[in-house]
């Protein structure tokens, strides 16, 4: 369409496959908008819009992100305010006319619902950091750093020291809005076994208090974090289904071989078997 579309707080182009979200920053706007500043959203990224009245002679158009698309709105997990919303477009109510042709015709562009496997909306650009309660939390788009601060960081944080965790060794994030009791943004090992249960007490976490670790700095920060995860775990999948298969002739050699241990009687029939299905795995 090529058109934009301005409302409070942000303005929406619309693109033949994208819509371009540019945030302002003023003083009145979402410390997360200002953070954001713009957002490329593809088409496939969306599954559906809506437009509905909103406060004080407001109407709302809001754009529907699929399941896994945006790894800002997947390390939010429901916890953003409607204000902070980044899919939200708010208009004066004389406008609505305006809206919902723009509301159609992105709607007749949107081809595609449900789930992905793989984020398609870019999350904030790296290195990042900010400062929680009891650490310093930073993120270069490698590995992971807390730097503990001794006035807030725990006994048991003090003793398992600053750390350092590798994108390749996670599985994910939990984040926990700052806004709510117990906020914290807990790293999730692959191999680490249980957690402890409060963040405080997990070296893999820093946990927000008052003033620490705000919505803005903390969650694309997690957001982050979590599409470097996605990535290399699909790399790495990519990577196995992409490594060459063994020759079936060579397979077929070696069978014959242990065979003829096996007869020999230097190789047992549990060590034959077991074998034997090895190597027609590699097949």
């Amino acid at each position: 369409m090529g058109d934009v579309l301005a409302g409070f707080h942000a303005a929406w182009e619309f693109e033949s496959d994208s819509v371009l979200i540019r945030y302002e920053r003023g003083i009145r706007t979402p410390k997360l908008f200002q953070t954001l500043g713009e957002r490329r959203v593809p088409l496939s990224a969306l599954q559906g819009v809506t437009l509905s009245p909103g406060r004080r002679g407001t109407v709302v158009l809001r754009a529907e992100p699929r399941p896994g698309a945006d790894p800002l709105i997947e390390a939010a997990a429901g916890q953003l305010k409607e204000s902070s919303d980044p899919y939200r477009l708010v208009l004066p109510a004389e406008r609505e006319t305006l809206a919902e042709y723009y509301a159609d015709e992105l709607r007749t562009l949107l081809t595609e619902a449900g789930p992905v496997d793989r984020h398609l909306v870019a999350a904030p650009e790296v290195p990042m950091q900010f400062k929680a309660y009891d650490g310093k939390a930073s993120f270069d788009g490698t590995s992971v750093a807390f730097r503990w601060f001794w006035t807030g960081a725990s006994s048991a944080k003090w003793k398992a020291g600053d750390q350092k965790f590798a994108v390749e060794d996670l599985s994910g994030v939990e984040w926990r809005s700052p806004e709510v009791f117990e906020g914290h943004l807990r790293l999730l090992p692959r191999d680490a076994g249980e957690q402890p249960a409060q963040a405080d007490q997990d070296p893999a976490a820093v946990v927000f208090g008052l003033g620490y670790g705000p919505v803005h700095e903390s969650l694309p920060f997690a957001a982050a974090v979590l599409q470097a995860v996605r990535s290399r775990t699909a790399a790495s999948a990519v990577t196995v289904a992409a490594a060459p298969r063994r020759d079936p002739a060579d397979i077929a050699e070696r069978i014959r071989h242990l065979g003829e241990l096996h007869q020999a009687g230097l190789v047992t029939d549990e060590e034959f078997s077991s074998k034997k299905a090895e190597l027609l795995a590699e097949l």
